[in-house]
């Protein structure tokens, strides 16, 4: 039963293989990632951040930033409002619709994750570039700053570089978390660049005389791209967390009338105790989020990967 079991597998990869022959790498790709219920579900859950991110100011049923339960909150015996008709979340510890500021926190935390993966995607093409199309001494300037970099945890080294700046806003959290994000994609880069280098395509092309910035971004760079797009989606989890432990340690924009995740988790910490769904939510959706992009993520590179590939 087993080894019968075993070769059905094995014809079933075959079978697989055979289908796959003639066909482009996206298109293969594709066909894998449809059938396989992990990309579905981080699928799902993006689609579904993403929508409500873009749909939160009206979904929301009120402003955010308004305190229109306050009075049903109690410093004296630590109460706040519970859920009730028209705040099916109740409110927070100064009287704000919870639901509301979730919903409008989404967005914050989708254009901090995108944003900061964005910048960390550019400096990271252009020094990943630079060492894996010219090599030699340039290449070894740009990745000892890499490993100085790469050397400090993510975490401790996005802390550091948002405390540099005097005044904390949005935009320093997204620069902080874009700075550690640099150095991953720079390397990346690098590795797949150098081995474009070798290539029969790249060799055949110097053969026959052409320039060598014309090999480089016709040849070398587009077929190098396809890791360092999977890695962005995987980075997008990492971005969304890092993002969130600067708001939760006050690094993030001091202005809380605009709601964020992260900067949510931080202001219910001191009643935590007592009230704990003021940090059981925004952490619970930032769990999630972060989840389904790595579940998307982890399935475009086993699909991508020949190596990987079951």
């Amino acid at each position: 039963m087993v080894l019968n079991t075993q070769r059905k597998d094995k014809l079933d990869a075959l079978a697989e293989s055979a289908s796959d022959a003639g066909v482009s790498l996206a298109a293969s790709a594709w066909r894998r990632l449809r059938r396989n219920p992990v990309f579905i579900v981080g699928a799902l859950v993006i689609v579904a951040f993403v929508l409500l991110a873009l749909l939160a100011p009206l979904l929301a049923p009120h402003d955010p930033a308004q305190r229109l339960l306050e009075s049903q909150v109690s410093r004296a015996e630590n109460t706040i409002p519970p859920s009730q008709p028209g705040f099916p979340l109740g409110g927070d510890q100064y009287g704000r619709d919870l639901l509301s500021r979730l919903l409008l926190g989404s967005q914050q935390t989708l254009l901090v994750a995108v944003l900061a993966t964005v910048i960390g995607l550019g400096g990271g093409l252009v020094l990943g570039l630079l060492a894996g199309a010219f090599g030699g001494w340039v290449d070894s300037l740009v990745m000892r700053i890499a490993d100085v970099m790469l050397s400090v945890p993510s975490l401790l080294l996005a802390v550091s570089i948002g405390a540099l700046f005097a005044e904390q806003t949005q935009f320093t959290v997204i620069l902080a978390v874009a700075i550690v994000q640099v150095p991953i994609f720079g390397r990346l880069l690098r590795g797949t660049m150098l081995a474009q280098r070798s290539s029969d395509h790249v060799l055949a092309a110097r053969a026959l005389g052409v320039k060598e910035s014309a090999i480089v971004f016709r040849h070398m760079l587009p077929n190098a791209l396809g890791p360092v797009i999977v890695q962005a989606t995987l980075v997008l989890a990492v971005a969304i967390i890092d993002a969130a432990a600067l708001s939760f340690l006050g690094l993030g924009a001091a202005d809380d009338s605009v709601p964020e995740w992260g900067q949510m988790l931080g202001g219910a910490q001191n009643i935590i105790d007592s009230h704990p769904q003021l940090a059981f939510w925004p952490a619970g959706c930032i769990i999630l989020v972060a989840f389904g992009f790595t579940l998307v993520g982890e399935s475009l590179r086993d699909a991508l990967d020949p190596k990987r590939r079951r």
